[in-house]
Order: C-alpha cells, then sequence, then structure tokens
C-alpha cells in the first residue's frame, strides 16, 4: 500500500505552520518595533487584534463555502496566496505613513516627538493601514482550515481523521512555537518589514509544492488500489460511493444552518476558540511586560519554546488516543473521540492558576507550563471536534461546516 496520504498530510502540516508564523509576526515584533516606530498603545494593538479576529471569522462564514465551490485544489491554492501577499503587505506600511503623513522618511516618522499632533497622526495613519493589511491576511487565512479538514476527509479513513487533523494541527503550535526563534532575530537583523516579507514568502514557496502534489486519491497516480482501499473502508459500497463522487452536490450553506450537527459544531467552536486565540496574541507581551523577558531575549524565547513545544506533543497524542481506543481497546470510533475529548477538556483548567504561582514565586516558568498545559487542552480537543464533521457530513460540504464553524470561534 503506498502512503501518499501522509505526504499530504506533511503539507498541511507546513501550510498550518506558515499561517499561524504570518499571524505572530506583528505580535512579535509589536513592543520593540513597530510600537516605538508608530507611537501605538496597547489599545491600537488591541484594536488591530480585535478587528483581525472579527475580520478573520466573518471571512471563514464564506470561505469555506468557497473552497467546496473552488475545488479543494484551486481554492487551497488561492487562500494561501491572498494570504501571503496580506502578509507582506504589512513592510510597506512604515513608507506608506510617512508619505501620508508627510514625513520625508521613514527615520524622521521615528523621530518625531512622543505626544505630539505628528505622532498622533502617525499612529492613526499606520493603525488603519495595518487594518487594511490584517484585513487581507485575515480573508486569505481563512481558507486554511477548511481545505485542510476537507482534505482529511477525502484521504483518510474515520478512525485516522483525528489522528491526521491533529498532525496538520500541530503546526499552530510549531508556528507559535518556531515565531520567537526566527521573527525576533530577523526584524533584529535585517529590520520588522523584512521580517513580515521573508514569512509571508514561505507561502509562495508552499503554492509550488501543492500545485504539483495534490489530486483526489481516485485521480491521484501516487496513490493505488490498496491505499484507495484503505481510504474508503467506511464505506459500505465502494464501487457505488466511487460513482456517486461525481454527482455529489454539495449542502446549500443555508441549509447547513438546518441540522443539530451544525450547530453542536458551531457551539464547540464558539466556547473554545476564543481561549487559544488571546494566549496567541498576548502571550509574548505577557511575558514582556509580566516579567521583562521580551521576545528578543533569550529568556522571552525559551518561554515561548517551552510553552507551546508542550502544546504540539500534547495536542498530537490527543490525535492519536482515539486511534489507541478503537484499536486497542475495541472502541467504536466515535466513543473513542469522545471519550478522548471528555479527557482533554479539563485541560484549560490548568491556566487559573498560571497567574497566581507566576506572581508568588517570581518564575514565569509556571505560567508557561500552565498556558502550555491549556492551549495542548485545546488543541487536542479541537482536532477531534474537526474531525467530527466528516463523520457527519457529505465530502462536499466539509470544507463549509468547517468555515460556519471556524466563524463561531473566532468570533
Amino acid at each position: 500500500m503506498t502512503n501518499w496520504r501522509w505526504w499530504l498530510c506533511s503539507l498541511l502540516f507546513v501550510a498550518t505552520t506558515v499561517n499561524y508564523l504570518d499571524r505572530q509576526v506583528l505580535s512579535l515584533t509589536y513592543e520593540e518595533f513597530i510600537k516605538p516606530e508608530f507611537h501605538w498603545t496597547d489599545a491600537n494593538y488591541g484594536t488591530i487584534t480585535s478587528f483581525f479576529s472579527i475580520f478573520y471569522a466573518i471571512a471563514c462564514l464564506f470561505a469555506g463555502k468557497f473552497v467546496d465551490w473552488m475545488g479543494t485544489k484551486k481554492g487551497y491554492l488561492i487562500a494561501i496566496g491572498v494570504w501571503s501577499g496580506g502578509a507582506c503587505l504589512h513592510a510597506a506600511c512604515g513608507w506608506a505613513t510617512a508619505h501620508f503623513v508627510g514625513l520625508d522618511s521613514v527615520a524622521a516618522m521615528r523621530a518625531v516627538e512622543a505626544g505630539s499632533n505628528v505622532a498622533l497622526a502617525v499612529s492613526t495613519t499606520s493603525v488603519y493601514l495595518f487594518l487594511l493589511c490584517r484585513g487581507v491576511l485575515a480573508l486569505g487565512e481563512a481558507g486554511n482550515f477548511p481545505a485542510a479538514i476537507k482534505v482529511t476527509a477525502e484521504y483518510f479513513p474515520k478512525k485516522d481523521r483525528a489522528f491526521a487533523t491533529s498532525i496538520f494541527n500541530a503546526g499552530a503550535s510549531v508556528g507559535a512555537l518556531a515565531a520567537p526563534l526566527l521573527i525576533p532575530p530577523l526584524a533584529s537583523r535585517f529590520g520588522w518589514e523584512w521580517a513580515f516579507i521573508i514569512i509571508g514568502g514561505l507561502g509562495f514557496i508552499w503554492m509550488f509544492f501543492w500545485a504539483f502534489m495534490y489530486d483526489k486519491p481516485e485521480k491521484s497516480s501516487h496513490v493505488n488500489e490498496a491505499e484507495l482501499e484503505y481510504i474508503h473502508q467506511d464505506d459500505a459500497a465502494e464501487a457505488a460511493e466511487k460513482a456517486a463522487l461525481a454527482q455529489e452536490k454539495t449542502i446549500p450553506m443555508m441549509q447547513c444552518f438546518r441540522f443539530r450537527q451544525t450547530w453542536a459544531f458551531i457551539v464547540g467552536k464558539f466556547f473554545t476558540d476564543g481561549v487559544w486565540w488571546f494566549f496567541l496574541f498576548w502571550a509574548p507581551s505577557y511575558f514582556s511586560n509580566q516579567f521583562h523577558a521580551p521576545a528578543t531575549s533569550g529568556l522571552g524565547q525559551g518561554l515561548i519554546f517551552t510553552l507551546y513545544a508542550i502544546v504540539t506533543v500534547i495536542s498530537i497524542f490527543g490525535g492519536y488516543l482515539p486511534k489507541l481506543f478503537v484499536e486497542k481497546r475495541g472502541m467504536h470510533p466515535y466513543s473513542g473521540r469522545m471519550l478522548s475529548m471528555l479527557i482533554f477538556a479539563f485541560f484549560p483548567i490548568a491556566a487559573l492558576f498560571a497567574q497566581p504561582l507566576g506572581m508568588s514565586s517570581g518564575s514565569p516558568w509556571w505560567p508557561a507550563i500552565l498556558i502550555g498545559l491549556a492551549g495542548a487542552g485545546h488543541q487536542a480537543w479541537s482536532a477531534n471536534l474537526f474531525s467530527t464533521i466528516g463523520d457527519m457530513f457529505p465530502k462536499s460540504t466539509i470544507a463549509t461546516i468547517t468555515g460556519i464553524g471556524a466563524m463561531a470561534g473566532g468570533r
């Protein structure tokens, strides 16, 4: 049996890693580079991150439908092309702000007296420019999870979907883990603008591999009959399923809201994703302000690395656990998944003790470890939640449902 499905899973992992790297560039350059250059306050940064979350949520509602309409291959290419372009576009905000305010150069903008009317004009103008760039980034990034979940449903049987999802979903924590090791050094050496350009450019490289490697399993020259049979092992009538693929119709988006299964997924994302977003955006600033450990310092990088290393390892195991329950204990895939989700639902409680232990001990390592456990619980739980979509809906509608849920999670 060939194993082409795992090569595609590795591509999904890389795409999700790049996705989260692009999100993190702003948070890791904010305190030391962007904030002083554009005379921002934390309120300005909060406005931008809130806008990104809201616009991302709205875009997710339509991104899934777009991927189902365009098809997995073209839809994913367009999504990553848009978000990579938006990521690179951030680099022009300094030049554009100086131009609109009427200053000769970016250096002159940096030298503006803090609190002056010119400084206010610089901060206001730059915030609007960054909002535009974050909007383009959010528009493209909204397509990542709908497309990736659709691929796992196309290439993996039910018992393997949570594990495959946990692997590519680990790209979120790996991206967040790699970000403090890559982005601050790039910004320090070449300027924050090049950090956006270099990290954003990775997506264009990924597009090349996706264009040549992906095709539906029935059409892929890399998938033999044995692997195809393994992929479709859940189908009662393999021949009938193959014949129906070309004629399968997607469920209209508004009709999706009539199903209880859709609302089960919406509720799950709505009540859990906000915590993950909060830690993702604010962890670097938290360690910098509370423990004087900026992202450019060895301590700051070590804290972020530790946090997301915990998330990565536990979240991958979280996706493997249902498979373990099925193969070792003979459980039904649904029961194994529900038990796994119950176990990991308790992990985020650890975050309640992060700040008290950090302040009482004076050590930032307690918050890093406990927030890491909370994030790991969320990601493991989320990987299993994502895999339920393929159990409940036809493959032609999976991206649409994923987008609807992502909208609720990115509220």
